[in-house]
């Protein structure tokens, strides 16, 4: 019997049809990409742990066109992620796109000797198992029409060879997620289902600082992974700007 991973893949359901969730949405990067892949005719429910906060970041998008609802999501509760799984499952019955965006702990000042043990197992809980335990959730969506594009929002810092021993909490979580990323790819191959690691570059957010550059061009490369054609198949990267880089 195959198993339900590798179930074959479908056509590509139009722009229109296409259901996205994007965690941490409610501004920044997230609020940015969220605008993008509505921009194409995409449905797209914005995850914010606030919920007021992400209908206002709804609305906003509403106003210019969009086809936005909000959805309470904070990723490190399994509460949250059920509940949100249930209503997609009852009001659209499929998702065609995740974006694990929703990321925190970005320790510049610490090093990897004198960081709270406290902070780690916090990065670790959001940003990798956040991102991890929703993709779970949401896979059988995706299965059900053997289509499906994760896009999993990562940092160069992350990457294996990056200088560097500032942020040792955010940089130990994000090459975590970057090989979740590979490994779940793997088993999806064949599958319809294309899972990527994207770094959008230092842009300019809460998060990141001033300096950075704009935000919409640091989103611009995740909308193209949430997107991408099922012909070629390009799955298990890791990429900027849609390029290429090393893990």
């Amino acid at each position: 019997m195959r198993s339900p991973r590798r179930r074959a893949a479908a056509a590509e359901p139009e722009l229109a049809q296409r259901v996205a969730l994007v965690s941490g949405a409610n501004r920044g990067l997230g609020l940015e990409i969220t605008r993008q892949l509505a921009a194409e005719g995409i449905t797209v429910l914005l995850g914010a742990r606030n919920p007021l906060a992400g209908e206002k970041a709804a609305r906003q998008l509403r106003r210019d066109g969009g086809t936005v609802m909000a959805a309470p999501l904070d990723v490190t509760s399994m509460d949250d992620i059920r509940a949100l799984v249930a209503r997609i499952e009852r009001d659209y019955g499929r998702l065609d796109i995740l974006v694990n965006n929703a990321g925190a702990y970005f320790d510049i000042d610490n090093q990897a000797t004198s960081v709270s043990m406290d902070i780690v197992r916090q990065a670790l809980e959001t940003n990798l198992l956040g991102a991890w335990q929703l993709t779970e959730a949401v896979l059988p969506l995706m299965q059900r029409h053997g289509y499906g594009r994760i896009v999993n929002v990562s940092s160069g810092c992350g990457a294996i060879a990056s200088d560097g021993s500032g942020c040792p909490a955010y940089r130990v979580s994000k090459a975590a997620l970057n090989s979740h990323t590979r490994m779940l790819a793997m088993e999806l191959q064949g599958s319809g289902i294309l899972v990527n690691a994207v770094c959008p570059g230092w842009v300019a957010t809460d998060m990141g600082g001033h300096g950075g550059r704009p935000v919409a061009e640091g989103a611009a490369g995740i909308v193209w992974a949430a997107t991408l054609p099922s012909r070629p198949a390009i799955t298990g990267g890791f990429f900027r700007d849609r390029m290429r880089i090393d893990w």
